[in-house]
Order: C-alpha cells, then sequence, then structure tokens
C-alpha cells in the first residue's frame, strides 16, 4: 500500500488518495485528522509518504503529532470542500506553527472569506512564515 505513494510528489500522492476514497471522504478524513485523529494509517501514509509510513510502523511519538495535522492541512490544500471550513477555522489556533501557516494558505488559496478575523490574527503571529502566508491570504482575499 504506501510504496505506490513513494514514488510521488505530496500533491500526486493526494490526488491518488483522493481518487481512492472519493473526494469527500478524503476531504472528511483529513478534517478529522486536522482535528486530531490519528486512527487513519492508509491516510497517514497517503498525506506523509515514508515519514508517514514510519510513523506508522514505530508508532507516533507525542511530540510529532502535529506531523498529521500538518500533512492534513496540505491534503486539504489540493482537495477541497466546504465540509472542512470550520476544521480549518479551528486550527488557526492550533500550537504548532506549520498547521497554522496551512491554515492561512488553504484560506487564501480556497477564498475562505469567513477566515478574515484568524487571517488578520495570524498576521500578527510570533513565526515569520506564519504571518507571511497570512498576509498573503489577507491580499488574496482582499
Amino acid at each position: 500500500m504506501a510504496g505506490r505513494h513513494w514514488k510521488l510528489t505530496p500533491r500526486q500522492s493526494i490526488e491518488q488518495e483522493c481518487r481512492r476514497r472519493g473526494r469527500l471522504d478524503f476531504v472528511l478524513a483529513c478534517s478529522r485528522m486536522l482535528d486530531g485523529d490519528d486512527t487513519d494509517p492508509g491516510l497517514i501514509i497517503a498525506l506523509g509518504g515514508p515519514p508517514g509510513m514510519n510513523l506508522v510502523e514505530r508508532g507516533l511519538p507525542e511530540d510529532l503529532t502535529y506531523w498529521l495535522r500538518v500533512w492534513a492541512g496540505r491534503g486539504l490544500f489540493w482537495v477541497w470542500d466546504d465540509v472542512a471550513q470550520q476544521s480549518v477555522l479551528d486550527a488557526a489556533d492550533d500550537v504548532h506553527w506549520r498547521v497554522r501557516e496551512w491554515v492561512a494558505k488553504i484560506a487564501g488559496k480556497h477564498e475562505l472569506v469567513d477566515a478574515m478575523p484568524e487571517l488578520h490574527r495570524l498576521a500578527d503571529d510570533p513565526v515569520a512564515r506564519v504571518r507571511t502566508a497570512a498576509t498573503r491570504a489577507i491580499i488574496e482575499l482582499a
């Protein structure tokens, strides 16, 4: 199962998994993962490639669980449905900056006007990459 994803770019692997599951099921699975659900090894491998396979095989150390939320954000960046909007808005408060960065990227790409309050807050984030992504999203939505 995992090997089919290893020679693909993250986007290609995401698109392949989306075709396999169906668009809505893929988006819902990513939303659950963004919300903290780590019980879908197939999705972890599809989103994370070899690192995802390592996490599935060796177990998930608590200090690395944020990667699942990062990968879920990347999945939603490439494959979107509005059913994921609340999960994305909620993730704007994630403790890890990489997740917050994906929130801003998703909001800009998918024109999530309802994310403007979160984006304005993220534009003052302590991490430069989050601030940059949020500022770009605000400009895209303006």
